[in-house]
């Protein structure tokens, strides 16, 4: 069985990255010098704007005030967790990364697109992913990351691990290793409006304890002695209804988009529209790397100082960029 899915895997890999090579050749994006030395991508699982506006959440909302943040960007549909990520991480839509499905399925191997990490491993520089979900091993292709932590001996009865523990190995790694680019998961609001709906007192615990787990995540860059030299972004996978998620509507697609650290204008309001694919964009452009042409995303420029935002300039609608629209 082992060597039957490592052919599976290797195979689809590299198929994949054979027809994405063929794309590549159509051109970049042009790039700048680096605006930052390090990026933070943390995603909160179920992450519904209107559910953290209840929430006890110091942490977060003190990133928004010294950071750039809209709380109207958009997820892709459908709104569901991998291929939401999938999208975040690979910069395209899902009609290019062609990952639809939701649970870690081991036969269907990784995504065939590059992932912002292969990008960044490329340009050599260190890659870290620590994660809730073991579904994310989907998105771990081979050579492309330095670390990828799912703590599975810690897991719940769920095969969720709390973003309690997901936050201690990450700020440990973050510490000791200085990783140029590191993405962290966190999965506990998910799990609650799953288990109890989206906007339940159990859920707006669950964004607290992830408010927590966030601050681990800020000093252990401050530890690190990295704060001043780095960008976080936090933002989300999808919202929800009731207990659950994945319709093509408001409390479905909308997600938050924070920008927060060096160069991110303080207190201000991102007035266009932001998908989650801009994410991935965002991060390579922040490392001064090129955005490849096949993107659907573009970099977020408005939440920096002295930049303007492309989608602005190129007439974007939200409605009208791929994979969204309600």
């Amino acid at each position: 069985m082992a060597r039957v899915y490592i052919r599976h895997f290797m195979r689809s890999f590299l198929q994949g990255v054979i027809v994405w090579a063929m794309l590549w050749t159509t051109g970049w994006a042009t790039s700048d010098s680096p605006h930052a030395a390090h990026v933070f991508i943390v995603s909160i699982d179920g992450g519904k704007p209107a559910v953290i506006a209840e929430s006890d959440m110091p942490v977060l909302k003190q990133l928004v005030k010294e950071g750039a943040c809209t709380w109207t960007a958009s997820t892709i549909f459908p709104s569901v967790t991998l291929p939401s990520h999938t999208s975040m991480l690979t910069g395209v839509g899902p009609d290019k990364h062609h990952v639809l499905w939701n649970s870690w399925q081991p036969r269907k191997g990784v995504v065939a697109v590059p992932t912002i990490f292969a990008e960044a491993k490329r340009a050599g520089f260190s890659t870290a992913m620590f994660v809730g979900k073991e579904k994310f091993r989907h998105l771990a292709q081979p050579d492309s990351i330095d670390v990828f932590e799912f703590p599975e001996a810690e897991a719940k009865a769920s095969g969720t691990v709390v973003a309690k523990t997901v936050a201690g190995r990450a700020a440990r790694y973050i510490v000791e290793n200085k990783p140029t680019l590191c993405f962290i998961h966190f999965t506990d609001p998910d799990d609650a409006g799953h288990q109890y709906g989206w906007g339940s007192p159990q859920q707006i615990r669950a964004f607290g304890e992830v408010d927590e787990a966030l601050g681990e995540i800020l000093e252990a860059m401050k530890v690190a002695g990295i704060s001043q030299e780095s960008v976080l972004m936090v933002t989300a996978d999808h919202g929800g209804h009731d207990k659950t998620h994945g319709q093509k509507r408001p409390e479905d697609m909308r997600i938050p988009w924070i920008a927060w650290g060096k160069g991110a204008k303080r207190g201000f309001a991102i007035s266009d529209p932001v998908i989650t694919y801009d994410t991935a964009a965002t991060a390579l452009w922040v490392l001064g790397l090129p955005v490849p042409e096949p993107f659907d995303g573009k970099p977020v420029t408005s939440a920096f100082e002295g930049q303007a935002d492309p989608l602005t300039t190129q007439a974007h609608g939200a409605t009208a960029r791929k994979g969204v629209g309600f």
